[in-house]
């Protein structure tokens, strides 16, 4: 059975005593979604959270992780991060600011430390799924193992329609 390879982000786990488990998919670069993750892993979307870079004003860039399904209110995630506004960072900009690409950016093992920001429904989870950092791999872990880990903080930061 072949192994798995550690990416920063679950070797960053390693080093903390955090515990994880790896989970793996087919990756279908037409559709790297977080969504078509949650249906190719067979778990509810609700579990799966997407990583998001943003950069916002006066603070700069932070990671937000919000549920496959749902989508980011830019004014909620403002006023969690201390920002007068935040946008989304251009696509171009991601992997030379992150070292991720899309489909595949992580919270976790990033060149820089982002501060990160959970949406609150995580909370409710006894798991959750994100990025391992790398297309088609989803570290499984506790919601705050991951705020440990990141220094994350918690808050509602998507769209009430989109819950």
């Amino acid at each position: 059975m072949a192994s798995i390879k550690k990416t920063n982000a679950a070797r960053l786990l390693d080093r903390s005593g955090i515990p994880y488990q790896i989970a793996s998919y087919p990756v279908d670069p037409d559709d790297l979604s977080a969504t078509h993750a949650a249906a190719m892993l067979g778990v509810e979307p609700g579990t799966v959270f997407k990583t998001l870079l943003v950069t916002g004003s006066p603070n700069g860039l932070a990671f937000a992780v919000i549920p496959a399904c749902s989508e980011l209110d830019m004014k909620k995630l403002a006023l969690a991060l201390g920002d007068k506004h935040v946008e989304m960072v251009p696509l171009a900009d991601l992997l030379p600011l992150t070292g991720y690409v899309r489909g595949g950016c992580s919270p976790l093992g990033a060149k820089k430390k982002y501060p990160v920001c959970i949406d609150s429904s995580a909370q409710e989870l006894p798991a959750m799924f994100v990025s391992a950092g790398q297309r088609g791999m989803q570290l499984v872990l506790a919601p705050h193992d991951l705020a440990k880990a990141t220094d994350a903080s918690f808050a509602d930061i998507t769209r009430d329609a989109a819950r």
